[in-house]
């Protein structure tokens, strides 16, 4: 849509949600990138979802854009929460009212050159988060939610992997990041088609959470039936 595909992605939702019979009271929002390492409960607080806490997402920090769709009557910027609309546990009905806005609000800020620039990729992730707002809606802030490798060192007790930055070390397991690494795993040396089975392992140094992530990549390459003919495809 308009060269920017994921606002595929709220329009997606409000389809689905008029035409799925969903049984379910609460709705968890996720990723392809994302990979689950611990039980994940509801992290939803009644009418009060769960969301993760970015710190790319600044709404005070672009309050002029914020307030071409958020206006000063509405209340202060800070009730727009740093967050994306993945990863979330929401109330399906709470879902319901939001996802309406979420669309218009993205496809206000694409057509908004100034917004566009300014929020890029990430723009309809400030749409949710505006849209969010102008329902009153508050997100519970988890930051153990998930981690972002090579950034977050340790998995620990959180919940979800979010392979979305490249990783990129020497072999002395230092960071590179910005340069390609003697090691790497950047999904986007992937574009063309699915990573090989048994990745290499990083070499000594290299944080926890990078290798558990190309240990979780390289399980579920071992047990996909054929996965070697997908790749080859």
């Amino acid at each position: 849509m308009q060269g920017y595909i994921v606002l595929n992605r709220p329009w997606a939702f409000v389809q689905w949600l008029e035409k799925a019979t969903i049984d379910e009271e609460y709705i968890l929002m996720a990723e392809p990138d994302h990979i689950f390492v611990n039980p994940l409960p509801n992290l939803a607080h009644g009418d009060h979802p769960a969301g993760y806490s970015f710190s790319y997402i600044k709404p005070a920090a672009h309050e002029k854009i914020i307030r071409k769709y958020y206006p000063e009557e509405r209340g202060p910027v800070t009730k727009v929460d740093p967050i994306g609309n993945s990863p979330v546990i929401i109330k399906k009905s709470i879902l319901e009212e939001i996802s309406p806005t979420w669309v218009n609000i993205s496809l206000r800020m694409k057509d908004d050159h100034e917004s566009d620039k300014a929020f890029g990729w990430v723009l309809e992730m400030y749409a949710y988060a505006v849209a969010s707002a102008l329902h009153g809606v508050r997100h519970v802030l988890r930051k153990d939610f998930m981690i972002q490798p090579p950034w977050d060192l340790e998995v620990g007790k959180r919940f979800i992997i979010h392979y979305t930055y490249g990783c990129d070390f020497n072999l002395k397991g230092e960071l590179t990041y910005g340069k390609i690494g003697e090691w790497r795993f950047d999904k986007r040396s992937y574009l063309s088609g699915p990573p090989p089975k048994n990745l290499s392992l990083p070499p000594p140094g290299v944080p926890e959470s990078v290798v558990r992530l190309v240990k979780m990549v390289n399980e579920a390459t071992a047990n996909i039936p054929d996965w070697d003919s997908i790749n080859r495809g």
